[in-house]
């Protein structure tokens, strides 16, 4: 039995539009992007108490998403609003947990709506988003680098080299106590050249099935060349 390919692609961002009755939420792949969830405002933005609930009921829709390993957050709003700032501040006030340690995310605004397919595509189109993207994954990519060398210098963490030994740790389930598959990281050249195509993508599908941060790297930034060192993919295991 074949395996379907994996057509939407890798993580690579979370787009929330915010407007002034609703949140838009999106989970943005390398190939396509998926509707995570629209949150509505029960009243009026007037009403602080119900700012405070759906700012908190957005928070609550990122939390599944952050656990996977995506930290990339796009915040998008119309011109000449304060909406995204408004989330901004809500996060600031109410969340320092966010910007700090293995959960910092980082957050941007950009102007521009993001309520349907339509918007989002031509908003994910222009220069403007792709910087954001592309400045937001090099800081992420760092931080997953500072991991990785951690890793290499400690003896209760493993770092596998192979798709195989990753195929072991992530396909078998692991008994408590043991050795648990944690990010699995591969950069975008590894998974453009590898011939079994099929078999890394159910691998990637599984593993953040499975809870393990998946995410693919730029083999042109530095950690994506220090990756390349390595082979091209790596897991991180801990117990």
């Amino acid at each position: 039995m074949k395996t379907k390919s994996y057509r939407r692609g890798y993580p690579v961002a979370v787009l929330i539009g915010i407007e002034e009755n609703h949140a838009a939420i999106w989970q943005i792949y390398s190939q396509v992007a998926k509707p995570q969830q629209t949150i509505p405002v029960s009243t009026s933005r007037n009403d602080q108490k119900a700012l405070y609930s759906f700012h908190e009921a957005i928070i609550n829709a990122l939390r599944p998403v952050l656990k996977e390993g995506v930290k990339n957050i796009v915040i998008a709003s119309p011109p000449r609003s304060n909406f995204g700032q408004d989330f901004l501040d809500h996060i600031k006030g109410h969340h320092s947990w966010l910007s700090v340690g293995a959960n910092k995310a980082a957050f941007s605004l950009i102007v521009g709506s993001a309520s349907s397919l339509t918007n989002v595509a031509t908003l994910t189109r222009t220069s403007a988003f792709k910087q954001i993207i592309q400045e937001n994954a090099a800081i992420e990519s760092a931080d997953f680098v500072e991991i990785l060398e951690k890793r290499l210098n400690e003896t209760h963490n493993l770092v596998l080299f192979s798709l195989q030994e990753a195929e072991n740790l992530i396909l078998n389930p692991q008994a408590p106590g043991k050795l648990q598959p944690e990010y699995l990281l591969l950069t975008n050249k590894y998974l453009e050249n590898i011939r079994q195509k099929n078999r890394l993508n159910h691998l990637m599908q599984i593993a953040a099935r499975n809870g393990v941060k998946t995410r693919v790297i730029d083999a042109e930034s530095n950690a994506g060349k220090r990756l390349m060192q390595l082979g091209g993919i790596v897991c991180l295991a801990k117990k």
